[in-house]
């Protein structure tokens, strides 16, 4: 038996890992992103399309919520910049259907976090923060920095749209997740950026907002958002 290597995994891999995962609890599953009102307007068809809309999703939404993350992750248990935070994430969030979906994943991210990774940080948060701003508290909770919980946020912007469009489309779920794996070093540069410049890296999409006005009038939506 081949002796095991002589180093271990990064600090909090494991946790970052965890919340980066759409299987966590957190309300994820139910929202596209944008990506159902897409697939019906014909703007996501195949493997091609799909990649094209996760790359500007991650660009511009994918930005702003690594941005909040981070920032939120430093701002961490500081009730006052948590709520002008908050505000922010507001600002940047030009449609109602989308802060209201931001705030629905923020809820169940909290509600799975306290119990996950139990934290006197959760208390800063406003009674019912956006996603971005849970994502940050929760890699505090964690014992994760700024760029993990910024990661998170940048990755999460295109994995749940990416299953959505999978599932609504039929696509071959092998193509969706090599699409989404060859993101990898651009999410990686968002995270990065979010870090190094937050606020000047947050860009909202018009075309997104767009979509989740469209996709919030429809009748016969599978998705919240």
């Amino acid at each position: 038996m081949a002796p095991l290597p002589d180093r271990t995994a990064p600090p909090g891999l494991a946790a970052l890992l965890t919340l980066a995962d759409s299987r966590l609890p957190a309300g994820g599953h139910a929202h596209s992103g944008g990506a159902e009102q897409a697939c019906a307007d014909g703007i996501v068809r195949d493997e091609a399309t799909l990649h094209t809309f996760l790359r500007r999703r991650l660009a511009t939404a994918g930005r702003v919520a690594a941005g909040l993350a981070a920032a939120a992750c430093r701002a961490a248990g500081d009730p006052d910049l948590l709520a002008r935070l908050d505000a922010e994430a507001d600002a940047r969030t030009p449609a109602p259907s989308s802060r209201a979906a931001s705030r629905a994943q923020g809820r169940g991210l909290c509600r799975v976090g306290r119990l996950a990774w139990p934290h006197p940080a959760w208390g800063g948060l406003p009674a019912d923060p956006h996603h971005p701003l849970a994502v940050g508290t929760a890699a505090v909770a964690a014992g994760l920095d700024p760029l993990a919980a910024a990661s998170a946020a940048a990755y999460l912007s295109v994995s749940g749209p990416a299953t959505a469009a999978q599932r609504l489309l039929g696509l071959d779920p092998i193509a969706v997740a090599a699409v989404t794996a060859g993101l990898a070093s651009t999410v990686d540069a968002e995270a990065l950026r979010a870090v190094l410049d937050p606020w000047p890296a947050m860009a909202a999409d018009p075309l997104l907002d767009l979509l989740a006005e469209r996709h919030a009038a429809r009748g016969d939506r599978f998705f919240a958002s």
